[in-house]
């Protein structure tokens, strides 16, 4: 066993083998109440909201480690939560917040992110028919943000790109780059992915254009980045490419 592999607890070990398995596969249940989601609440103040792309990181950031950690994990607390719903069909439902509404949402289980000055928090998932008051009162769309110039590209992380011809909104593209985070950290090897969650899961988030996105579908194709596939349940057609993460140089 190498020296890296020796720092790796069983438990984050055990983490992303689940997560590594991939997810979905179980359908929907017949009773559309129970019907699993996982809750983002997106931190969006009215006077000073925080730009786009960092929200998104800050989004797709608070889903991964959520899926690792050590609460999900054998014998904790949201095991029996989290499997439930990683193992049915993939949802996930962005709703904004602000105020007295955020510091409510912080309330329910869940891990918060923060980065440059935005913030997330992704829910330990449900069924939707059973969402917390506090929560389920939140709005879903009706907020947007516009894109920065130039792109914010820090080295040494993982980007998520966009295919930023969708024109998504802030909501769906923050459960979309959630999906990538998830695809992105099980793909990887466990040490990868050990070495990004000491550095916090931190990542890019940024929108390709066109020739970009030929570019980034390449690599998806030669097997050195991966990519997220909308069922088209809302905003996109099924089968859309949403977002292709691109691991850390």
């Amino acid at each position: 066993m190498s020296s890296v592999e020796s720092t790796i607890d069983a438990g984050f070990a055990a983490r992303h083998a689940e997560l590594a398995r991939g997810y979905g596969g179980g359908g929907d249940p017949e009773d559309p109440a129970l019907v699993q989601a996982m809750q983002m609440v997106l931190h969006i103040p009215k006077a000073d909201p925080p730009r786009r792309n960092a929200l998104l990181a800050a989004a797709a950031t608070a889903v991964v480690a959520l899926c690792l950690d050590q609460r999900v994990g054998p014998e904790g607390e949201w095991e029996e939560r989290y499997l439930t719903w990683k193992r049915s069909r993939i949802r996930k439902v962005a709703r904004r917040a602000r105020g007295a509404q955020w510091l409510a949402a912080q309330e329910v289980d869940g891990v918060t992110v923060e980065f440059a000055g935005a913030q997330a928090r992704a829910l330990v998932p449900g069924p939707v028919g059973d969402i917390d008051p506090r929560i389920k009162r939140l709005q879903i769309s009706g907020t947007e943000l516009a894109s920065e110039e130039p792109e914010l590209i820090t080295p040494g992380f993982p980007t998520l790109w966009v295919d930023s011809k969708l024109g998504m909104t802030v909501g769906k593209a923050a459960a979309q780059v959630g999906h990538a985070s998830m695809l992105l950290a099980g793909a990887m090897p466990v040490q990868q992915a050990h070495a990004w969650a000491e550095r916090g899961f931190r990542c890019n988030v940024a929108d390709a254009d066109r020739d970009l996105w030929a570019a980034l579908q390449q690599r998806v194709a030669e097997g050195t980045a991966v990519a997220v596939r909308d069922a088209g349940f809302t905003e996109v057609a099924p089968g859309s490419m949403t977002v292709i993460a691109v691991p850390a140089r």
